[in-house]
């Protein structure tokens, strides 16, 4: 079991390296500004926990911790892969795929939701391409990273 998980922790860190690098791209190719929802995430969160962020660096501070919710999220996602690899499942890579795209966008929408951040049943066309194209870069190169040290394991 605890390989299972971390080889799927490992697969969430190629993952999300694969969704930060379409979404760097579509910046750069679109030109279109970061998005500010993991910030006001982090702010929503401190407001409902109680918890004052310091003015010295807040901003730093708050794009920081966004970033860190990012990276989290994806490291989950991989992780609960990992556990339900090892409880018996065992998809095709078709699969795989679309179940762990589908995780990411539900791990990084629902609680943003959840908050009063977003609310993904008002999103233009543009915000889901935005969301939904980096998502599906990190499903299939966490699946295809996990399949691919599943097949190292099991060949030596």
């Amino acid at each position: 079991m605890m390989r299972s998980i971390l080889r799927g922790l490992a697969a969430g860190a190629a993952g999300t390296t694969a969704l930060h690098a379409v979404t760097y791209l579509d910046m750069v190719l679109r030109g279109r500004p970061a998005s500010r929802t993991p910030e006001q995430s982090v702010t929503r969160l401190a407001d409902l926990a109680g918890i004052t962020i310091p003015a010295d660096g807040r901003e730093s501070r708050v794009s920081g911790a966004g970033a860190l919710l990012g990276i989290v999220s994806g490291l989950v996602v991989g992780t609960g892969y990992g556990a339900i690899r090892a409880a018996g499942w065992r998809p095709s890579a078709t699969t795989a795929g679309a179940a762990t795209t589908a995780g990411a966008i539900a791990v990084s929408a629902a609680p943003m939701a959840a908050i009063g951040v977003s609310n993904p049943r008002n999103w233009s066309l543009s915000d889901w391409v935005s969301d939904v194209v980096p998502h599906i870069a990190y499903g299939w190169v966490m699946t295809a990273a996990y399949a691919a040290m599943l097949d190292r394991d099991e060949s030596g």
